[in-house]
Formats: structure tokens, C-alpha cells, sequence
């Protein structure tokens, strides 16, 4: 049984530690920066959405991540 009164240990209260926002970042950046080439110089449509998509799926991670881990 778990003593209600008993202070946590930094331990069970840390924000976890990890590459995974900066990896994030990195990839929502490139992926921007190639949606916008392939917008500019004439590509596979596909191919450009497709870099869209990458940057909408890392800009959602981002937020979902900002909002869990949250202090």
C-alpha cells in the first residue's frame, strides 16, 4: 500500500529526457524548406505534398508533446 504522505522522489516527477523534439524540429524544418522547393521548381505534385504532410505530422507530434509534458 502507498503512503499518501510521502514526498516523491525527483525521480517519478522528472519530464522525460530525449531527442525527440529536437529531431522534430529538425525534421519539421527540412520538410518545410523541401515542400517549399518542390512548390517552387517544377516537381511531381505528390512529391510536394507529400513533404506537407511530413511537416503537418511533425507540427502535430510538437504540440501533442508541448501539452503532455507540460509543466
Amino acid at each position: 500500500m502507498t503512503d499518501p504522505h510521502r514526498i516523491l522522489d525527483t525521480s517519478e516527477t522528472a519530464r522525460p529526457v530525449g531527442m525527440l523534439r529536437p529531431v522534430l524540429w529538425l525534421l519539421l524544418v527540412v520538410s518545410a524548406v523541401l515542400n517549399m522547393v518542390t512548390s517552387s521548381i517544377d516537381v511531381n505534385v505528390f512529391v510536394g505534398i507529400g513533404f506537407g504532410l511530413v511537416a503537418l505530422a511533425c507540427a502535430a507530434a510538437l504540440i501533442v508533446h508541448h501539452y503532455r509534458y507540460r509543466r
